[in-house]
């Protein structure tokens, strides 16, 4: 029986190549056949009728007539019954019939006419062809494919041939794919031809771990070095053919071979310096072929790679330094292309900032995990080396009036603002991080009005808001009158909001409109908060001083007194500066005091502290009203 396998298998094997090959020969003489078309050669031979119908009648003309003959014979004609010339074989075509030229006497040959260019006409095979040529070619290929693996699994299962024959037999097989694939490629093949260059890399992969890792035919060593050079052969034949398909291909083996070679043993140098080479190779062929489907692969796989080792392998005591400074390269590595492409004015694509963005988040991870919490210092200063390094890159891009040419200075402003604001919480505490992000706002502020103001402003404006939150939410402890952390706490707020107002004021297009409404939103802030922190102030202080019996009276009544004078600090101060954004503050806030006035100390207050807070209020508003009256004065034309 076994012998019958022997004998039909090859046969079988045979009969199909040999198919396959004359299947090739019929589609060359179909390619040459298909070169010389019928119309074409039909217009030759009727250009070759017209030349001997020509040559006869010039023949006729010049022959010698008779004695008794006429003189003067007549010029031949159709009904004559001189020698006709017979009929062409076939008719030519209405669209190449040239016109009909009278007798020429001349012994010149007329020139040739012009070959035109005839229309393709239709076939009525064309599906046939389709079917029968195309499709039963890829068929017999797969079938053939099949034949050959369930051939080779039953002389597998039937131990015909040895391990180290199976191995030679798939590194064969996997080695012929590719001249195999070149041969289709040739023919016009292009899909199908990088498909079994493929199947090859994946043939010749299999075959390599089956025989270091399976078989153990040979070692490790060998088959990482036979890996690595069919992932070298994978690439130069990607770049020669120009097809990013098979490229994707390469790298895609390229980084399985570090897991089918593997021991389970910790070799971080060996693998971290291949992952490296192999992301170099790989961006070189995506800067030279503009090749976008390499670079989301190599990045992932190398991060991949990073955290499976840094979860089976890694310990601070013997791997710190290492690990750092591998992380650092592969940061690096993944970060020069975008940059590159942004400063050399090209178009950044989604992949590119999604790259950009990826890259910074993963190593700002990874140094996190590395150095917290015991090195808090050198993370610090890593980070604020980086916020200064994302800025210094979106200062340098070039500036263009697009929306999209504005999204790389974008993303990397916000990678700078984003480590320098990590920076903040990782070395400080508390409310030592509330006062950070206070001054970072105020800078950011500050610098967004002399550059990347579009970029930096928003963000220093939200840190100013977080920094407000979080003294609203939880406000530091209190102590002494207007000596305390509290109140340091809510001054250096309304120090940072008085330095932005004074940065936009200090800029040279104040007289914007949105400039001039951020001004009015940071004049706002700046009083509302100085307003919250002395209240908070008079508030403790008389809760302290008064007895238990009159503290809550005497507290309202400080508030009442409190925001009367500071409206009519601001009333003046606005009067002054020729500002009606101060005076309406001021008369907001009048507003306010009248109306607790009124309907709260008239109701709840001692009599004392009643006729004082209306003593004081009736005073400060005929005070007001007398302002307004003589600037109404001032103002009216006179007679």
């Amino acid at each position: 029986m076994e012998l019958w396998y022997f004998i039909l298998i090859p046969l079988f094997l045979a009969g199909s190549i040999l198919a396959f090959v004359a299947y090739g020969i019929a589609h060359r003489l179909e390619s040459l056949l298909k070169s010389f078309p019928l119309n074409d050669l039909a217009f030759r031979l009727h250009q070759l009728e017209q030349k001997l119908t020509e040559l006869q009648k010039i023949v006729n003309a010049s022959a010698p007539s008779s004695p008794s003959t006429s003189p003067s014979p007549a010029p031949p004609s159709p009904t004559a019954t001189s020698p006709q010339v017979p009929p062409p074989l076939w008719p030519a075509p209405e669209a190449v019939r040239p016109p009909s030229a009278p007798a020429r006497r001349e012994t010149s040959v007329p020139p040739l006419q012009p070959r035109p260019n005839l229309p393709p006409q239709p076939s009525h095979v064309d599906l046939e062809a389709l079917i029968g040529g195309r499709w039963f070619n890829r068929i017999g290929i797969i079938a053939l494919l099949f034949a050959v693996s369930y051939f080779l699994k039953l002389a597998f299962d039937n131990n015909w041939i040895g391990p180290a024959g199976r191995v030679t037999i798939g590194v064969l097989l996997g080695a012929l794919m590719l001249p195999w694939s070149q041969w289709l490629l040739s023919r016009g093949y292009s899909y199908f031809a990088e498909g079994i260059a493929g199947l090859g890399e994946a043939t010749l992969f299999v075959s390599v771990w089956a025989g270091c890792q399976y078989y153990t035919l040979f070692s490790r060593g060998v088959g990482f070095a036979a890996l690595v050079f069919v992932t070298i052969v994978m690439a130069a034949l990607a770049l020669w053919r120009d097809s990013s398909r098979i490229a994707f291909l390469s790298l895609l083996g390229g980084l399985l071979t570090p897991a089918l070679v593997s021991s389970g043993k910790n070799e971080q140098l060996i693998l971290f310096s291949y992952l490296f080479c192999l992301g170099a190779a790989a961006l070189f062929i995506i800067w030279r072929k503009n090749w976008q489907l390499l670079l989301p692969l190599s990045f992932v796989g190398t991060q991949l790679y990073f955290w499976q080792w840094y979860d089976a392998f890694y310990t601070r005591a013997g791997f710190l330094e290492r690990t750092l400074i591998f992380a650092t390269l592969f940061y690096l590595l993944f970060a020069i292309l975008p940059i590159a492409r942004a400063l050399r004015r090209l178009d950044l694509r989604a992949i590119d900032l999604f790259l950009a963005f990826s890259d910074a988040l993963a190593y700002g991870v990874s140094l996190y995990v590395l150095l917290w919490p015991v090195d808090r210092w050198p993370l610090t200063l890593i980070f604020l080396v980086l916020a200064a390094a994302h800025l210094l890159v979106a200062s340098l891009l070039p500036e263009s009036p697009a929306h999209a040419a504005a999204w790389p200075r974008l993303l990397y402003t916000f990678l700078a603002v984003s480590f320098l604001t990590f920076a903040i919480p990782i070395r400080l505490e508390h409310n030592a991080i509330t006062l950070a992000f206070a001054i970072e706002g105020a800078a950011l502020v500050w610098i967004g009005f002399r550059a990347l103001g579009v970029l930096l402003r928003p963000v220093g404006y939200l840190l100013l808001g977080i920094t407000a939150f979080r003294l609203l939410e939880q406000p530091p402890p209190a102590g002494t009158f207007l000596f305390n952390e509290r109140f340091g706490s809510y001054l250096l707020l309304v120090a940072c909001f008085g330095f932005s107002l004074w940065s936009a004021r200090d800029s040279s297009s104040s007289q914007q409109s949105p400039r001039r409404t951020e001004m009015a939103f940071l004049a706002i802030a700046a009083n509302f908060f100085a307003l919250i922190a002395l209240s908070l102030e008079f508030w403790d202080y008389f809760g302290r001083v008064s007895s238990a019996s009159d503290h809550a009276f005497a507290q309202h009544l400080a508030l009442s007194i409190l925001w009367t004078c500071y409206a009519g600090f601001l009333l003046l101060l606005g009067i002054q500066r020729h500002s009606p954004l101060l005076r309406w503050q001021a008369l907001i806030l009048l507003g306010i005091v009248v109306a607790k006035v009124f309907f709260f100390d008239l109701s709840f207050l001692a009599r004392v502290y009643r006729i004082l807070s209306f003593f004081i209020l009736g005073s400060v508003l005929l005070a007001v009203s007398f302002f307004y009256q003589r600037k109404l004065a001032r103002n009216r034309p006179g007679p």
